[in-house]
């Protein structure tokens, strides 16, 4: 090989080497199965976020809040933007919310 292309180690010295399947090659013996089970590092991955969050996270009360947010985002609507609301209702863009009308 010219200094330009060496040949590494554990390289094939012909390039049609390269072209034979795996099993006529030499070093075919040692290819094998490979899985990996991200199960752990799932479980390790979860702990760092609940750790993140602290231990004053409250889901419920997270939840609460987004709800009262969207109560306030759709209240005092002019009647445009309630006939708009109601149509995306109807539609199942948003979700009914109590009588199904903004203010409530």
């Amino acid at each position: 090989m010219s200094p330009h292309d060496p040949t590494l180690p554990n390289e094939p010295d012909e390039p049609a080497a390269e072209g034979r399947p795996a099993v006529d090659r030499p070093d075919s013996a040692s290819l094998g199965d490979f899985s990996v089970d991200l199960t752990s590092h799932e479980a390790l991955r979860r702990t760092h976020v609940l750790a993140a969050l602290g231990p004053d996270w409250d889901p419920v009360a997270v939840l609460r809040d987004e709800d009262k947010a969207r109560d306030m985002l759709y209240s005092d609507l002019s009647e445009e933007q309630q006939r708009l609301y109601d149509e995306l209702v109807a539609a199942g863009v948003l979700p009914r919310r109590g009588d199904g009308s903004a203010a409530s």
